[in-house]
């Protein structure tokens, strides 16, 4: 009784804590995939019933087959024997193909399930998404969705399966010997007993798992993303000494749940001895005293060994489930978050399509800006307006918010007041149409960031990726208006030439040349460059600014730089300070210049 009490109290106090109440919300999100594929789990439910069903006929023929040889009838011996081994090749084959169909079936829905977290993750909120390290994200989408993909296409048909399996097996005990139904049954309150004590264990123990998988997953990438550096600074020894440090901590946890295996193994083991053992002796009493004969014990004995496998692989569900939803409340983490809203999509793409050629403008009206981990604003009632043919720069100190103004206007991150409105032409109050700035406005933008931005792939192929049907001759255009032509053409490959990893084989200044030649044949009527042209030399940098703006397209061109030598060639310069946006005139522009 006071076992009883301590198991119901177990079980409430994990419901006030809420763990019980949490595992059936991410059962309901995995559900929420799984009803997709029940034609398919049907299917592997079906074969694995059929493979039941034969093994037990394969049992039944077994028995006879005993009984057969040991009442030396010899006549039967060949048509029994025939049988079996037609049941048990059958069941051979039955089970390759339920393998086959299992393989193609888990690939299938991983594949699916991944493309469409996969695409969750790129449209969730990017301020939000940037609080989780980009290995704890390619974790979580690679090894959780793998979890939760597998478990969907197995976790019913097992559990039905070993059920069938039980039952079945259960039944043919008790249709011939109701006494073996004891010793079938004989290791499952320990068993029970057992899997409660073990519960909360297996939760932490696949909590700390996922943390561990996720830090080594964003070590080893960081690592690998920044090989010139360590190089650079002479870290080799450094980075090894962390990555054994880690390994070393990855080994003590992995030992520690290993110590946690062999002590369950062993006791389930142990358990299903002394289940296989008293049945072993039970049917040797049974057919000494002439109850049964010696075909039925050794199908008992085999029944045992299926009741006793069915029972552990029901209870062996219960760690399938606790990996299962932690893999799924991890996956949930990312899905949940603010998603981009996409709702404006058609408005904006009639409105590109009909102002193209036009020309959009942009403006910025008095707005408030603070991150959600700030502290302080960064902007306050900050103005701003670019127009078509305009070049417009932004400078200031590092750190002032020149990027995150960028941001603000991708809109990656979103202003807590004011108004961020484009409208067709140069001029507000003769204007056509408005539209607000949100993420179907992106589509009017062109963006080149600090940094190496280039995919690996040829130079053609990144160039494409913006516009799919450019021809090689708008490509080259690109690159002649962005500097880049002159050393393309010299390449032995021209724009197939490769390009590796973090644009590897070229040089800084030609991999930001050739950002800007992508972004240029997206010829959308907004282009943003951030410091995109810090490795360029003055001369070159003054020179690709101007082949932009001489363009005969449209475009409206924001800059940020710390370089105030191309200032003199920009149309309007906002300095951004004590969080507004101030224009600068022409004795500003060259105090700047003068300080520079």
């Amino acid at each position: 009784m006071k076992d009883s009490n301590s198991g119901i109290k177990f079980y409430i106090r994990r419901i006030r804590e809420g763990r019980l109440k949490e595992m059936w919300r991410q059962i309901k999100w995995i559900y929420g995939y799984g009803k997709h594929y029940w034609l398919q789990i049907i299917l592997y439910t079906l074969l694995g019933l059929v493979n039941i069903g034969l093994s037990l006929l394969s049992g039944l023929v077994s028995k006879d087959l005993v009984d057969i040889i040991t009442g030396h009838q010899t006549g039967a011996v060949i048509s029994y024997f025939v049988m079996m081994i037609v049941y048990n090749v059958t069941s051979m084959i039955l089970n390759q193909i339920a393998q086959y169909v299992s393989t193609y079936l888990k690939i299938k829905v991983d594949n699916e399930i991944k493309a469409d977290i996969f695409g969750k993750i790129l449209v969730t909120d990017w301020e939000s998404l940037t609080s989780y390290h980009t290995g704890d994200l390619l974790t979580r989408w690679s090894g959780d969705v793998s979890v939760v993909s597998g478990g969907i296409l197995n976790f019913v048909p097992d559990m039905i399966l070993y059920f069938v399996r039980f039952v079945a097996a259960f039944a043919m005990v008790i249709y011939f010997d109701p006494s073996f139904a004891f010793f079938a049954f004989l290791g499952l309150p320990i068993s029970f007993i057992l899997s409660r004590t073990l519960l909360k264990k297996m939760v932490g123990n696949n909590e700390k798992s996922a943390a561990m998988n996720a830090k080594m997953s964003g070590f080893n990438q960081e690592a690998f993303s920044n090989i010139q550096m360590i190089k650079s600074f002479d870290l080799a020894k450094l980075y090894i000494q962390r990555l054994k440090e880690i390994q070393k901590e990855y080994l003590g946890m992995r030992l520690s749940f290993q110590r946690m295996s062999i002590v369950t193994s062993v006791l389930f083991s142990t358990i299903a001895l002394l289940v296989s053992y008293s049945s072993y002796g039970w049917g040797i009493y049974r057919v000494w005293s002439n109850a049964i004969s010696y075909g039925t014990m050794t199908m008992f004995l085999g029944l045992s060994g299926s009741l006793t496998g069915s029972l552990n692989n029901l209870t062996s569900l219960f760690p399938t489930v606790i990996g299962l939803t932690t893999s799924a409340g991890r996956l949930m983490d990312i899905v949940e978050m603010p998603q981009e809203d996409y709702s404006n999509d058609d408005v904006a793409l009639e409105f590109l399509n009909k102002y193209r050629n036009e020309g959009i403008s942009l403006k910025i009206d008095e707005i408030d800006f603070k991150y959600k981990t700030g502290t302080e604003n960064v902007f306050e009632s900050a103005s701003m307006i670019a127009r078509p043919h305009e070049t417009v720069a932004l400078v200031g100190p590092s750190g002032e918010g020149k990027t995150t103004m960028l941001r603000i206007l991708l809109s990656l991150i979103f202003a807590q007041s004011g108004n961020s409105v484009l409208f067709n032409g140069s001029d507000e109050e003769n204007c056509k149409e408005k539209i607000k700035l949100d993420p179907s406005a992106r589509k009017m933008f062109s963006y080149v960031p600090q940094g190496n931005s280039m995919v690996s792939g040829t130079i053609a192929y990144n160039m494409r990726m913006v516009k799919p049907d450019a021809t090689d001759e708008e490509i080259i255009e690109a690159l002649k208006l962005a500097c880049a032509w002159d050393f393309v053409e010299k390449l032995p490959k021209g724009i197939e030439s490769e390009i590796k990893e973090r644009g590897g084989g070229f040089s800084e200044g030609q991999a930001q040349r050739l950002s800007i030649a992508r972004a240029l044949i997206r010829r959308s009527p907004i282009l943003l460059l951030d410091e995109a042209t810090s490795a360029l030399d003055v001369k070159t940098e003054r020179k690709l600014l101007k082949n932009i703006m001489k363009d005969d397209y449209p475009r409206t061109l924001i800059v940020t730089t710390h370089r105030p030598t191309v200032l003199t060639i920009c149309n309007r310069v906002y300095e951004i300070k004590d969080k507004k946006l101030t224009v600068l005139d022409d004795i500003e522009i060259d105090k700047l210049i003068r300080d520079f």
